[in-house]
Order: structure tokens, then C-alpha cells, then sequence
């Protein structure tokens, strides 16, 4: 693991007035972790995607996108109190030693009193994010993803399989939020039906958001933690061209943005993970920086002093 440069959260504003979320960034090293709300963990590995490559380059491009953002939120005031642990080390090329790395950095960051927000990656790495919290604690997954991951493994782990590994792992619910229609095989429909999870499809978050939020918080109602992850292939291509497997019908920026904050301000968030955002494929920066904003939607969330009320009441899927 490697410390960020300085020069990465430089602010790149010439007013004094105004506070980004470069000027509040600090080294976080493993003994300084519970000094923060939440710790951005880097993870620029994608050997494992399916289809076009180019999200090792994330989390980079990410936080020099983020370091822009203004630390305002008109409802939630500023973010405070965030830290940066740098980017986990491994060969980019050996999918078991990446593995490895990752989840004994994510442990790590999942014993301390801050929130993890991995900046990927490939979505294989949401595999070593999660399964150190299925050791100790039910866990739901939220995944805002055009696709729903399940897929067989053929030997080795991809970029498509890593929801079908947590539930073989143990893991409690699974939630895929914005699945487009004629992007997921039947096959693999039937499996996560067969295993309790929740389809929430792009169409169905266009047309009642409030709705798609209650019946995704829903979803998660009966487990001890909830984790958040959000593959930037959920973006409509208009809105995010720089990903593995861009698609029409997806969900529009602001969409996305209203969901991750609602859901990030779950009392039982355990952590929050940002996937398949590729600068080298990108159009005039628009993935990257959606994906900053992402992030900065998730920190000002995990800073609501309540869950939303989208929570509370029945209905399921």
C-alpha cells in the first residue's frame, strides 16, 4: 500500500471560499483508520473484467476528479472527515495474489470504526470487499448494475461472477438495482430467483423512483449489514461511455446520485464500492466524473443522522 501524494488533493479552485473535497483529504494509514468517518481504499486492478479493459486506471482518475467536487450538499451540509488509505499492492496480473491483497486490506478497513469506499476495479474485486464481513454478521448486497453478475465460473473468477461467489459464501440477500431487459441471460434470472435475490430494473427506477428506493430498502429490512455497490454500467452510456459493456436504457446521473445517497445513509451501511469506471474509454471525462460524484453522494449519505423512511413499511418483491 502506497500513501497518495499530496499533489492528488490539491484543490484545484483559486477561490478561498471554496471547500472541495481535496482540502479535506488526509493520509490514513492502519493506525489512524478510526480517526475517520469514511477511508477511501484504491483498488486499480481489472484483469478479471469481461469485455473492454481499462478500469485499473479508476481509481487514479477518480481521485483526481473527486478532488474538485465541492464538500457541500444543500441537505446534508459538508463532508468531514475523510481519509485515504492509497492503493492496495499486487501484481495487476495475478488474479490470486490481487485477491489476496484486497481482502487483507478490506479487512483491515472493516475492523476499524470508518466506513470503506473501494475505488475500483474490476466488479471481481467486490468479492474480497465483502466476504470478510460474511465471517461475523448477515450481509445484503446492493448492486446498481446493468447486469446482474451471477454467471457460472468457468475456473476462474471474472468480472461476471462475483454475486454468484457471495451466495455460494454465504452470503444473506442480494439486491440488483437498474438490470436492463435483454442484457441477462434466463438462465441466470431463474438462479437468482431461486436464491431469494431482488430485481429492480432500470425501467422500473425511471418510472417510480420513490418506489424502486422503498422496495430496494426493503429488500435489506431483515439483515445485520448492508453493502453498497454501484458498477458504473448502471449509467446509461449517454452518461457513462467509459465502462466494460456500455448499453442504452440505463439509469440518467441524477437518478443514481438520489439512490446511493439514500442508501448510504442506511444505519447498517458496512461499506461502499465504485466499479468499471474506465478513463481510457471514457468521452470528455463524463464516467469519471459521475463517479466522483457518486462518491461524493455515498460520504455526504453516510453523514444523515437518520435512515430515510423509504425503510420503514411492507412490500417486497
Amino acid at each position: 500500500m502506497t500513501q497518495p501524494r499530496h499533489s492528488v488533493w490539491e484543490s484545484p479552485s483559486s477561490d478561498p471560499n471554496d471547500e472541495t473535497i481535496g482540502d479535506i483529504v488526509e493520509p490514513a494509514d492502519m493506525s489512524e483508520l478510526d480517526a475517520f468517518d469514511a477511508v477511501l481504499v484504491g483498488e486499480p486492478f481489472d484483469a478479471a473484467v469481461i469485455g473492454r479493459e481499462g478500469a485499473g486506471d479508476g481509481p487514479a482518475a477518480i481521485r483526481e476528479a473527486l478532488a474538485g467536487v465541492k464538500t457541500h450538499h444543500f441537505e446534508g451540509g459538508p463532508i468531514a472527515a475523510l481519509g485515504d488509505y492509497g492503493d492496495v499492492q499486487a501484481s495487476a496480473t495475478d488474479l490470486e495474489s490481487v485477491r489476496e491483497a484486497v481482502s487483507a486490506v478490506s479487512r483491515t478497513v472493516h475492523d476499524s470504526a470508518a466506513t470503506p469506499v473501494f475505488l475500483g476495479g474490476d466488479n471481481s474485486l467486490t468479492v474480497p470487499n465483502v466476504r470478510p464481513l460474511l465471517d461475523r454478521r448477515d450481509v445484503g448486497v446492493i448492486n446498481l448494475d446493468a447486469h446482474l453478475d451471477v454467471r457460472e465460473g468457468q475456473g476462474t473468477p471474472t468480472s461476471g461472477t462475483p454475486y454468484r461467489e457471495l451466495l455460494e459464501s454465504g452470503l444473506a440477500t442480494y439486491t440488483c438495482v437498474g438490470a436492463r431487459h435483454f442484457e441477462t441471460s434466463t438462465v441466470y434470472a431463474e438462479y437468482l430467483d431461486e436464491q431469494g435475490g431482488t430485481v429492480i430494473t432500470a425501467e422500473t427506477v425511471g418510472s417510480d423512483l420513490e418506489e424502486a428506493i422503498h422496495r430496494t430498502q426493503q429488500s435489506v429490512r431483515a439483515v445485520d449489514s448492508v453493502y453498497l455497490s454501484i458498477d458504473c454500467d448502471v449509467l446509461d452510456v449517454a452518461y457513462a461511455p467509459g465502462v466494460s459493456a456500455p448499453t442504452p436504457g440505463g439509469l440518467a446521473s441524477r437518478e443514481l446520485f438520489r439512490f446511493v445517497r439514500d442508501l448510504a445513509s442506511h444505519d447498517r451501511l458496512a461499506g461502499v464500492e465504485i466499479v468499471e469506471c474506465a478513463p481510457p474509454l471514457d468521452e470528455g471525462g463524463k464516467t469519471v466524473d459521475a463517479a466522483a460524484r457518486v462518491v461524493a453522494h455515498a460520504l455526504s449519505g453516510m453523514t444523515a443522522e437518520t435512515e430515510p423512511a423509504a425503510a420503514a413499511g411492507g412490500g417486497s418483491r
